[in-house]
């Protein structure tokens, strides 16, 4: 699943990409002046599934938010794209960014068809980029998730309180559960990040930051509660080096979404697909893998909250982001 969902990855997988990837994960941190420096570590994967017709027509364009690390992210959503593409006999094309924001932009201008991303940047994103809703995944029941405030397991540490002046990470700069419930946290406190912690870095992706503090090399994060939960049942293993200290209340879960560009009859397919595919026995097996129940009809007012959170920060409605036609 995305945004900000549950993935089937492995624990030596998210080793391996985290420790190639930490020298150039700890330069992203806060400066004296308080301006966060980050250094691009992105991956971009394109997974090209053909099937026996249409192969004429231009492919479905398909991302999917640095919800996990690039490299478990195509290997969680292969099935699923490719299960799309024979449902709507297209070719499908997996393409992944490392911002939020990116991804955004790519569908506003049509590069990008179809996204799984992250409710932050759908609520903010929705009219300047003309994002359409396609279905929402359900999980245990729940179309709502939340952020978890997590912090090593051998760790004294019991309050956002007891963090001052030491490391934290963020996963996006636009990442609700990641970011921007944190920053409302610390705003109830009358803090900044920049004079709270010590040090702040940008993981870009939630199974990085549950690694990260997993490890002692940062004192705590905020990650996506579905993401955290997800490994707390298929790799107990990484979850058991942390633990929550702090839950937020809940929020819309992550959507599906299509940019305008994309016809309404095709719109209407994929949603089809999508809330189709639990009762398909194909389908069935691979949301299960994925820890999702179902895809469900969503709507707009779930991620309303979010709105308001980012009004009560005094975000602007989005920020902008360079980037390359995939």
């Amino acid at each position: 699943m995305a945004c900000c969902h549950s993935f089937k990855t492995g624990w030596f997988g998210v080793v391996g990409f985290l420790f190639a990837m930490a020298a150039s994960l700890f330069i992203a941190a806060c400066g004296s002046d308080g301006e966060t420096r980050t250094v691009d570590f992105s991956v971009t994967v394109d997974v090209s599934r053909p099937t026996p017709s249409d192969l004429g027509e231009a492919p479905l364009k398909v991302a999917v938010a640095a919800m996990i690390s690039p490299r478990e992210t195509a290997a969680a959503y292969r099935e699923l794209l490719d299960y799309l593409g024979r449902k709507l006999h297209k070719e499908v094309q997996l393409v992944q960014r490392k911002t939020y924001g990116e991804i955004n932009e790519l569908l506003g201008v049509g590069h990008i068809d179809i996204a799984f991303i992250c409710s932050g940047p759908y609520a903010a994103g929705k009219d300047r980029h003309g994002l359409q809703l396609v279905a929402t995944p359900e999980v245990n029941g729940n179309h709502f998730y939340q952020s978890y405030l997590i912090v090593n397991a051998s760790s004294s540490f019991r309050t956002l309180e007891d963090l001052r002046h030491r490391t934290f990470a963020f996963t996006d700069p636009d990442s609700n559960m990641g970011r921007l419930v944190p920053l409302h946290w610390l705003r109830a406190l009358g803090e900044q990040p920049d004079t709270f912690f010590e040090q702040v870095v940008y993981t870009y992706s939630h199974d990085n930051s549950i690694m990260a503090v997993a490890r002692g090399l940062v004192d705590a994060a905020a990650v996506d509660s579905l993401i955290w939960e997800y490994y707390a049942r298929t790799t107990p293993s990484l979850t058991a080096l942390t633990k929550v200290i702090r839950k937020s209340d809940p929020y819309g879960i992550p959507p599906v979404v299509a940019s305008s560009f994309v016809p309404a009859d095709t719109r209407e397919k994929i949603r089809g697909a999508l809330l189709s595919m639990h009762e398909d026995p194909v389908g069935h097996k691979i949301l299960q893998e994925l820890m999702i129940d179902r895809f469900i009809e969503p709507r707009d007012e779930w991620y309303n909250s979010i709105r308001k959170l980012r009004a009560d920060l005094d975000l602007s409605p989005t920020v902008s982001h360079v980037f390359a036609e995939p």
